[in-house]
């Protein structure tokens, strides 16, 4: 269903995003992974066997000039690029009492505006050609119910606002929808209070963990054809949990 397809990933290195580069390679997708931990991208290189194409690419989400360089290189290298994951992110797991503000900066900085430039310069590539593609946002059940991490859960919270706004702006050619899942198990889980996460977990219907390849299971559905009629959509994935 996706071997016409050339994917972005951000924050491809590990966790979530590393498990999307997978499933994305075994349904026959080139994938661009862009991380900004360029030991973790030669290890992602390394695992992957030679019959898959990808391509990795170390930035800074937040730096507006590194991700501009970046899509020159797109314009030079993979003209043919079609889907964007927006997943980069980081959670510093504190109070909002507690916060600095370089702290704030860092976390709006990865959280939000690194979504938008990449959304922004991705659209702009596609609509002046016409062309189709698609872009997937990382969003979360904190962005929809709130966090413990007042400023994480704000920021995943512009995310679902910043899908609808493209889903208008990028139509009729780029579909855009956000994914927001429960708690998965990666090592950023280990950083939620254990209150969090029980509160969480009580209101789920289903008792089978939520794991990175559900969620990239997810994405790669979004990003086939599978899911042509959805645009400005929020896929929640969290076992039933806060049913509205």
């Amino acid at each position: 269903m996706l071997k016409t397809k050339k994917v972005i990933v951000t924050g491809a290195a590990s966790g979530i995003g590393k498990e999307i580069v997978k499933q994305c390679l075994h349904e026959g997708v080139s994938v661009i992974a862009c991380d900004i931990n360029e030991h973790s991208l030669y290890e992602l290189k390394e695992s992957m066997a030679n019959h898959y194409v990808l391509h990795t690419y170390q930035l800074d989400v937040s730096n507006y000039e590194e991700v501009a360089k970046f899509f020159e290189h797109v314009e030079e290298a993979h003209t043919d690029v079609d889907g964007l994951v927006n997943n980069a992110g980081v959670y510093l797991a504190k109070n909002i009492l507690d916060y600095q503000v370089d702290e704030m900066d860092k976390v709006l900085d990865i959280n939000v505006k690194g979504f938008i430039y990449f959304s922004q310069m991705f659209g702009k590539k596609l609509l002046q050609s016409k062309r189709p593609g698609v872009i997937v946002n990382m969003s979360s059940v904190s962005g929809m119910e709130g966090s413990s991490d007042a400023i994480y859960g704000l920021s995943k919270a512009a995310i679902l606002g910043l899908t609808k706004s493209c889903a208008l702006n990028f139509s009729p050619y780029i579909r855009v929808n956000a994914v927001a899942p429960t708690m998965v198990t990666t090592p950023m889980m280990d950083t939620i209070p254990d209150w969090r996460k029980e509160n969480y977990l009580k209101q789920q219907l289903i008792h089978t963990p939520v794991l990175p390849v559900d969620v990239a299971d997810t994405v790669v559905f979004l990003l086939s054809d599978r899911a042509k009629h959805y645009t400005g959509a929020t896929f929640d994935i969290n076992n039933g949990g806060y049913l509205r």
